[in-house]
């Protein structure tokens, strides 16, 4: 009985590395690239996911307390795909204020992916933002390998067009996930997703490797393709 159970446990495992293997594998490019096209298209569509959650009326709690945040990340592609077992990821930017100046920084690139158990059956695409509301949060990002609820609080961002700024959620928590999905799946959880950084990412778009502490904190690199999606983000909290 005892060796059944571990057997179970191990083949669960060994299922779960194989789809976030594949998963990823589905989400890295085909080839390599000398330039940055890749990046810089994951910068143009983080951009276009900030923007649709600024104009979606659902979203009027996240337009308010943008200026409660020391950071977001962006993931403008978060797929979520089962077969009895599920598996979910996609590749994202992550950007920090200066809490002296008040800037935004460069972004830091990213993959999120989780993996789940259980009867399930559908595919969703959805983009994500999270709010990182706390210095640990983003200290916990900076580190290139976070994982939501254990290195880091993260609580549902409150949803609604009837939602008001006064609306109190659990502002306690690290970081506040907003989903905008559509799908099969009813809603996605982002409890459990580990958050890893592609560095190779940042090095191709800065040209040097680069950590994201080197980019977020140090303020080493710059690129200006990334100065409409910062100035769109200043512009949104400014109220401009």
């Amino acid at each position: 009985m005892i060796r059944h159970h571990l057997l179970r446990h191990r083949f669960s495992h060994a299922v779960l590395a194989t789809l976030l293997l594949s998963l990823l594998a589905w989400m890295a490019p085909a080839s390599a690239l000398a330039d940055d096209r890749e990046q810089r298209d994951l910068v143009d569509q983080s951009r276009m996911t900030f923007t649709n959650f600024l104009a979606d009326s659902n979203m009027s709690w996240f337009r308010n307390h943008l200026k409660d945040a020391k950071g977001l990340f962006i993931v403008p592609q978060y797929m979520k795909g089962a077969l009895i077992y599920g598996a979910a990821g996609g590749s994202g930017v992550f950007v920090a204020k200066d809490e002296k100046t008040g800037e935004w920084s460069e972004p830091a690139f990213f993959t999120m992916g989780a993996a789940s158990f259980g009867f399930q059956f559908g595919a969703q695409m959805s983009e994500v933002v999270l709010l990182v509301l706390t210095q640990r949060g983003v200290d916990s990002l900076l580190l290139g390998n976070f994982k939501l609820g254990a290195d880091g609080s993260v609580a549902v961002g409150p949803v609604g067009a009837g939602v008001s700024g006064a609306t109190t959620p659990n502002l306690s928590a690290d970081l506040l996930s907003f989903v905008r999905a559509k799908g099969l799946f009813a809603g996605v959880s982002l409890e459990g997703a580990a958050l890893i950084s592609r560095d190779e990412w940042s090095r191709t778009y800065y040209g040097k490797p680069v950590t994201p502490t080197d980019i977020v904190i140090r303020h080493e690199v710059n690129n200006p393709h990334s100065d409409v999606l910062r100035t769109e983000i200043r512009n949104a909290i400014e109220g401009k």
